[in-house]
Formats: structure tokens, sequence, C-alpha cells
């Protein structure tokens, strides 16, 4: 499988993913996930800026993601996916791709969003969307940092309620 991690963060990359992340999975691909993004050239420069040296990285969108990896492009890569939010990672999952585990970082209080964590806020949609991911048969797990012990998304959404 070449999805090493997938990991849900509206920043997409920074610091962490490209520095801590980075020394726990040792990818080779950082592939950013997100239709907006994709088609921001100002932006896609900036993060390509941030890649670690020796790894590739892959702005791209849903539809070229799904195309790509069914089409076996990563498949001799260690991809760290990241994207914006729970439902483009379950459109992926329900368009082929294969994800080991789910790495929830950071989501801003914002847009009706609640929070949930320190650091994750979710909106009602998005907590059904994560159980949905969970259901599948995906380990759920909130981790910001490689340091921090992961929280399931049982014990997460037992201590919100």
């Amino acid at each position: 499988m070449s999805v090493v991690l997938a990991r849900i963060d509206q920043r997409l990359i920074h610091g962490i993913t490209v520095n801590q992340w980075n020394k726990e999975l040792h990818p080779k691909r950082y592939m950013v996930v997100d239709d907006q993004v994709a088609n921001d050239d100002l932006v896609k420069s900036g993060m390509r800026l941030s890649k670690p040296a020796g790894t590739g990285m892959s702005i791209i969108s849903q539809e070229k993601a799904i195309t790509n990896f069914k089409a076996g492009k990563y498949d001799d890569h260690k991809v760290f996916l990241l994207v914006k939010e729970p439902s483009t990672l379950l459109n992926l999952i329900k368009g082929g791709v294969q994800v080991p585990a789910i790495n929830v970082g950071a989501l801003f209080e914002q847009d009706g969003r609640v929070p949930y964590t320190k650091r994750v806020a979710l909106s009602e949609a998005e907590v059904q969307t994560l159980e949905e991911l969970s259901e599948l048969g995906i380990p759920v797990s909130f981790q910001y940092t490689p340091d921090d012990s992961p929280v399931s998304l049982d014990k997460v959404l037992k201590k919100q309620k």
C-alpha cells in the first residue's frame, strides 16, 4: 500500500507535517489533495518550497488523485496524504484509494464547528464523516505531533458527550 498515513489538517503543509511527521513516517511523497489549492499556483509554489529534501510533492485535485492511484502511479512510493476536510478523504476512499490509518491534526473553530480537542473543532457533518470512515475499518485518531499520544475517535466523541 502506498499511503502510509492520511492526515486531516486545515493547514496542509506546515512545520509539523514536514519536520516532525517526516521524521516519523519517512515518506517519499507528500500528497496534498484539495480541489481549491490544486488550482492556485501561488499557494502551490509556497507549499513546494517547504518540502523536505529527498521527497516529492503532489498538490492535486480529488479526481486526479483517484485517477493516479488507480493507475498505480504511487505504488512504489510511501505517500503521506494530506487533506483539509474529512469529506475529501471519504471521497478518495470511496474512489478506491486505500488508506491504512487516519490522523486528525488541526481543524479550526469556524463555520459552525465546535471544539472536540485542543486543536480540533468539528461540525456535525464532519463528525458523521469521521464515524463513517471508522465504520469502514480505518483507525481514526487525533494526534497533533508524533510525540503526542494518539486519542481514538471513540474516546474523543465520548469525552464531548
